[in-house]
């Protein structure tokens, strides 16, 4: 047995200017992908959020990483010899 969900979500309309040969070829690759122009614009700007929404993710993990990394220095480095004893055993 199949439930099926409806949820109504809000949409704005807007409108948006461009020149005669913008709207032409958008047109055809709407048609292209079997959507329309507005699909297409749609498409654009969500894009557009999600890219925004994925660069503050990654940037919140990069600073969650380094403020976990302690202070480096130079003192702490191991010896030559050392570091070739490592690779050996």
């Amino acid at each position: 047995m199949e439930l099926w969900h409806c949820v109504t979500v809000e949409m704005k309309n807007i409108t948006v200017r461009v020149p005669e040969q913008v709207y032409r070829q958008a047109r055809i690759r709407a048609a292209e992908q079997g959507t329309s122009v507005s699909g297409l614009v749609g498409q654009y700007l969500r894009s557009l959020v999600e890219a925004d929404a994925e660069f503050e993710r990654l940037a919140a993990r990069q600073r969650e990483i380094r403020a976990g990394l302690g202070r480096f220095s130079a003192g702490d480095r191991i010896s030559r010899d050392e570091l070739h004893d490592r690779a050996t055993r």
